[in-house]
């Protein structure tokens, strides 16, 4: 008569827990005006100007020509909330707006 053999199974034992926690940042998110045909460059200029913070006219009127002459400009990097506003308020002014995206 043959016997089966008996499994003795050991105890699992689960790794020790690190003390260190790992902190991830949010990620930034970029607010990109697009190029279109029917915005004039002093529209563009003064949407950047009222809706973007720490915004200058000289630099509002350098990335309209970005925007002009490359297609697109990053006008504006940071959290996820702010540039959905951002974002949302220059759409509403009927600029051509790119969807968000993660810097």
């Amino acid at each position: 008569m043959a016997t089966t053999p008996t499994l003795t199974a050991s105890p699992t034992i689960a790794p020790a827990k690190s003390g260190q926690t790992t902190h991830q940042p949010y990620p930034n998110f970029k607010v990109i005006v697009l190029n279109d045909d029917f915005n004039t460059f002093e529209h563009v200029s003064s949407c950047l100007l009222k809706y973007i913070p720490g915004m200058t006219p000289d630099y509002a009127w350098d990335l309209t020509n970005q925007v002009h002459h490359e297609g697109q400009a990053i006008v504006w990097v940071g959290p996820q909330e702010q540039a959905e506003l951002y974002h949302m308020q220059l759409g509403r002014e009927n600029l051509t707006m790119a969807p968000l995206e993660a810097a």
